[in-house]
């Protein structure tokens, strides 16, 4: 658990969510920085208000719930960049380590908190004086008691993610259970079904030995993957958010508001699954106690440990999440608290009868072995001894620390059923994270669970992916393709690190600047890896003074995005790019030009290029009424009509981005046309239409009707759909967008995708370099021709190998002698070292390798080699020292 102290405001420091539940249990005192202090001591001063307005929202929190959400506050006021006076959080420091009435703190306003605090401290608030609209402002947009909640939640969640694992595996040895239907199947694409495969491998390291486990059928235990699966994303999803939120300062709002309830209703979205999922672990956990019951082989001794569980262990059913828009955030987030504590009595309550189960019974090995008799074998007499069963290494160790807890705590015997009252209380005071002792069994938890025990075969992390041979067949002959293309058009290759400095890629992306990989600070310079190769190209453009440049890259990026099915975290881009002046459109043209080679090139089916204009869309913008520093944010929601519904992004608009119903409805009427381009383009230039009355908009219609009609003669127009609800959410984008589609039956959604950015190398240098560019995304592409191979039943050739040297014996120095004439006369060869001919010819085969040259003990004696067609089934005789001329001549023949 935390330590003694919890030290604030520190350079570098942060809060975490255990000491935020270490301050609400008051297990913890809180001590201000000395540094902080000093930095507060230097605020400008500001008059003060002595009565600001209330804010009218009601928020009943419970002492622990009051205590970690002044911890929260007191934080944000130190991370203030405002003017905040030393006194308000030497204030909150002197409650926090001071006992605290629960019914004079009033979280319902900012001025009423400020007044609950001065109570608690002897103080009025005339003597006091009031507050500074700094101070107001952090206080009012804090969200502190939803943060503070969700940092008690977030560190139960946490302590009974792993601990639950545990106790299932006991419950599976004393229900005797088959652990096997617990597995689920790999998918091998490094991300689906991530959670519920970690949980399966780390049940299997706790039962590894089991000699219980395995005979009855499986259960509840069958649906301990899928349902501790989602408790844990919960929990990590939910970890992830409050450690940002927690240390995030808030902006400062001059006089009372509403709070931050975007950020309010983000924190609810996180708590709803999480308390739903701990309901299910609940329900799971009952019934596998249950089951655990019924394995006693005592009836007498089952029925009375029936009646205490069923008298004693808690229901949940009672409690559910209200997650609606109307609901008041506190009583939501605390809601899902009550469920988290309610599901750990639950959880003790299982464990309790696991230890109960596995102590009655008495074929469970208590010494290593026991002796029952002896045998003679001849003349020497044998010990016959019978091994007891015995459990896992894991589970071993986890009973044996939870009968040492209960053994120092309570004289009872844990094989007593009247106890068990008892011995389910003293559990749930054990799983409490405030008890001293559970850190030291959740880290013998983790210990046994990362020994490996198991040797379970190692894993790729999240959104990576391997690539076999056949699969690096594919790809080799996609990159010759791709970059056959690139030359064609006179680009040279270019490559850029894979990191670049963290201040060259930030700020160019828009919203998903957050998808950008940080390198750990070790002292030197901070780095990022690179989000995509546009900017690193802008960047070496700029630094090194480039008027002009065509040039195509293939190199990974890498985006810490949430991985899906064709989408990755590390994964390959293939670009080709033109900056410097050129006439209008001519750049462009001729990228989308390469596009449409590219993929008729690859051959992988039909596809569409949706295509748009930044500026088109922006005039559509400001048509409609959207202030011009919203363009880039409502754009980005507009991007996701093609995954999202209109009304979903309508809600986005109003809900998050603040438009009107009455804007967001009319950007649906432009967003909704798409359609063949110069048809779409006439009748966006026709009289009535609204894009006339804007320069943007008129500029940008004017630059696609001479693309469209050069597309047009260069045959490739029909593939183009002109597409007005196209955004491109990355920021740098400045005119013509542009995205690719498969069509085909493998559903992969964007598989190249660019434009034009005009003021992306000027970002560095100040010299502006107008470009425009394309990027392929190779692995979707990938993805897409393994389906083809698969569907033509083709076999994959791995290597280009054109014959193999069949050596009938062992005579390795023959071998090397046949192969390097070979390979000197520049022949791809490989070969082999049996007498075995059909081993030979199956290898060939499996390797599609056309030609076989056979040399056994008769060919060397004679002076000749056999030659073998395998497609044909042909088979020559010829002179040992025509081999390679022959090979030569039907080779370049084949």
């Amino acid at each position: 658990m935390a330590s003694s102290v919890v030290s604030v405001g520190g350079k570098g420091s942060s809060l975490s969510p255990s000491s935020a539940y270490s301050v609400s249990r008051a297990l913890a005192k809180v001590q201000i920085d000395s540094a902080a202090l000093e930095k507060l001591s230097k605020s400008k001063k500001q008059t003060l208000i002595a009565n600001p307005s209330p804010n009218p929202r009601s928020q009943t929190l419970t002492l622990e719930e009051s205590r970690a959400a002044l911890l929260v506050l007191l934080n944000k006021l130190l991370l203030s960049d405002g003017n905040v006076r030393p006194d308000l959080p030497l204030l909150i420091e002197q409650t926090l380590n001071s006992d605290l009435n629960l019914e004079t703190l009033d979280f319902g306003s900012p001025f009423a908190l400020l007044s609950s605090i001065l109570r608690l401290n002897s103080r009025s608030v005339d003597e006091f004086g009031g507050v500074t609209p700094d101070e107001l402002g952090v206080i009012d947009s804090s969200s502190a008691a939803p943060n503070g909640i969700c940092a008690v939640v977030d560190c139960c969640g946490s302590a009974l993610a792993r601990l639950s694992d545990a106790v299932a595996a006991l419950s599976c040895e004393a229900s005797r259970a088959d652990a096997a239907a617990m597995d689920v199947p790999s998918s091998g694409d490094g991300f689906s079904v991530k959670d519920e495969t970690d949980v399966a491998g780390d049940m299997k390291v706790l039962l590894f030995g089991s000699k219980l486990s395995g005979k009855a059928e499986a259960g509840f235990f069958s649906e301990i993957p899928v349902v501790h699966g989602s408790f844990r994303k919960a929990v990590r999803d939910l970890h992830g958010r409050t450690r940002v939120e927690l240390n995030s300062g808030v902006k400062v709002k001059k006089g009372t508001g509403a709070g931050n309830c975007g950020k309010e209703k983000a924190l609810v979205a996180l708590v709803s699954p999480l308390a739903m999922a701990a309901k299910w672990m609940g329900e799971n956990s009952s019934g596998r106690a249950r089951l655990a019951i019924e394995a006693i082989a005592d009836q007498e001794l089952r029925s009375k440990v029936v009646e205490a569980f069923e008298k004693g262990c808690p229901s949940l059913d009672e409690l559910s999440i209200k997650a609606s828009s109307e609901s008041d955030f506190v009583e939501v987030l605390h809601c899902g608290y009550e469920l988290l504590v309610k599901y750990r009595e639950v959880l003790a309550w299982e464990a309790a009868i696991a230890l109960f189960a596995l102590e009655a019974d008495d074929s469970i090995e208590k010494s290593p072995v026991v002796e029952i008799g002896e045998v003679v074998k001849g003349d020497k007499k044998i010990e016959k001894k019978k091994k007891m069963k015995t459990l896992g290494k894991g589970t071993s160790a986890i009973r044996q620390l939870l009968k040492e807890r209960l053994l120092c705590k309570s004289e009872v015997s844990c094989t007593n059923p009247a106890v068990l009252v008892e011995l389910a209380r003293e559990l749930g005071l054990y799983f409490d994270p405030k008890d001293a002792g559970l850190s030291s069994l959740l880290s013998k938890v983790k210990e046994i669970v990362e020994s490996n025990e198991v040797r379970r075969l190692p894993k790729i992390p999240k959104g990576t992916r391997d690539f076999g041979k056949e699969q690096m067949a594919i790809r080799d002959r996609a990159f010759s393709i791709i970059v056959g293309v690139f030359k064609m058009h006179g680009a040279v290759g270019l490559d850029t690190p894979v990191f670049e400095l963290r201040e060259t890629l930030m700020g160019k992306y828009g919203e998903d600047s957050k998808l950008i990989y940080d390198l750990a600070d070790q002292g030197g310079e901070l780095c990022s890896l690179r989000y995509d190769l546009t900017v690193p190209f802008a960047r070496y453009v700029a630094m090194n003074n480039i008027n002009a440049i065509k040039r195509y890259q293939i190199a990974k990026v890498y985006r810490r995005d949430n991985p899906s099915k064709g989408r990755y975290r590390e994964f390959y881009q293939c670009d080709f790019d033109v900056a410097g002046q050129y006439e209008t459109m001519e750049p462009d043209f001729e990228v989308i030009k390469v596009l449409t080679e590219l993929l008729d090139g690859l051959k992988i089916g039909d596809y569409e290029i949706k295509l748009n204009h930044r500026k088109l869309l922006d005039g559509m913008l400001e048509i409609c009424g959207v202030s011009s520093e919203k363009f880039r944010t409502v754009c980005s929601s507009i991007d996701k009509l093609d995954k999202q519904s209109f009304e979903e992004v309508k809600r986005e608009l109003v809900d998050e981005k603040g438009l009107s119903i009455e804007t967001a409805e009319k950007i649906g009427s432009f967003v909704k046309q798409r359609g063949r381009p110069l048809e779409l383009l006439t009748d966006l230039k026709s009289t009535h239409s609204q894009f006339l009355k804007n320069s943007g908009s008129v500029l940008a219609l004017n630059e696609l009707e001479i693309l469209f009609k050069a597309l047009e003669k260069s045959k490739c127009l029909d593939k183009v759909v002109f597409d007005l609800s196209l955004a491109r959410g990355l920021d740098y984008y400045t005119g013509v967008i542009f995205e690719a589609v498969f069509k085909g039956s493998t559903q992969v959604g964007s598989i190249a995708a660019g434009g034009r950015y005009d003021n992306l190398v000027g970002m560095f240098s100040g010299k502006q370099v107008p470009a425009v560019g394309v990027s392929l995304g190779i692995e979707r592409v990938f993805t897409i021709m393994e389906q083809l191979e698969k569907d033509r039943n083709q076999v994959i050739r791995a290597t280009e190998t054109q014959v193999l040297v069949a050596i009938l014996g062992k005579d390795l120095t023959l071998a090397a002698e046949l192969t390097s004439e070979l390979w000197d006369a520049k022949i791809k060869a490989e070969f082999g070292l049996t007498k075995r001919v059909m081993n030979h010819i199956d290898r060939a085969k499996k390797s599609g390798i056309p030609w076989i040259v056979f040399v056994g003990e008769s060919e060397l004696n004679e002076g000749i080699v056999k030659l073998k067609n395998i497609e044909a089934h042909e088979e020559h005789v010829i002179r040992r020292e025509e081999l390679v001329e022959e090979l030569q001549k039907r080779l370049n023949n084949a």
